[in-house]
């Protein structure tokens, strides 16, 4: 057994959601996949190629329809208002992402791409983190406002924190995504070099656990096609009965 699948394994068993966050929002489920054994590198074909898949999927959607009125979008702008962010100014990652699709989805890197497309198809929001830049297991709580998160400011690195009350993702070492799915950290991001990863796919009632688990095999099945090899295994919390 590799380090890298002794990582993923323990961020799995580790994983929690905090009941405080479950009391802002009982339909939340979230599906976390971990994978072991994948080659990072820049964007190539086979990720411009389901990007461009995504980019059609999306157009079609809208057509006639505005993206705050699909109702997995609208569901996680009420989810942001209740712990005191303005969906308007901080978008939940999905809906910034329908938002670009006019203009082109970003081109990142092939791992960034995959779960980028994936997350548009399914109209999900959809992250994805370096689980060797991870210390210890991942939780989603809510902030007590002295966390660490560092980011980037006009160009520059800074670290920022927290509102309390916000809902955050973070590990041992500080938050790793603000405002549910909002942004992440810079210490954890997906690179080139990345081989072992965490996968966090974000869903309210109007996905469900039959949609995360359908979302959660469309990128199982894309890592696995473009990363022969790799081992990955989910979880999902709340954890069924």
């Amino acid at each position: 057994m590799t380090e890298g699948w002794e990582r993923a394994e323990a961020a799995l068993a580790g994983a929690s959601v905090a009941p405080e966050v479950l009391e802002l929002r009982p339909d939340y489920h979230v599906l976390l996949l971990v994978a072991d054994g994948l080659a990072g590198g820049p964007s190539d074909a086979a990720s411009e190629a389901l990007l461009a898949r995504a980019e059609g999927e999306a157009s079609a959607l809208l057509q006639g329809t505005h993206i705050e009125e699909l109702e997995h979008v609208a569901q996680w702008r009420e989810a942001f208002r209740a712990f005191g962010a303005k969906p308007q100014r901080t978008r939940n990652s999905v809906e910034a992402l329908l938002r670009r699709v006019p203009d082109g989805l970003p081109r990142v890197n092939r791992l960034t791409d995959v779960y980028n497309a994936i997350s548009v198809m399914h109209v999900m929001p959809i992250g994805g983190e370096d689980l060797d830049r991870y210390v210890g297991p991942p939780r989603l709580v809510r902030a007590s406002g002295d966390e660490e998160f560092d980011t980037v400011a006009s160009g520059e690195p800074v670290v920022e924190s927290p509102d309390a009350g916000e809902v955050v993702w973070r590990d041992d070492a500080g938050v790793t995504c603000r405002r549910w799915n909002w942004r992440q950290c810079r210490r954890t991001q997906l690179t080139d070099r990345t081989t072992t990863a965490l996968f966090i796919l974000d869903c309210l009632a109007a996905a469900g656990e039959d949609g995360a688990l359908a979302a959660g095999a469309d990128l199982r099945d894309h890592l696995a096609a473009t990363n022969p090899g790799a081992r990955v295994a989910e979880r999902l919390l709340p954890e069924p009965g």
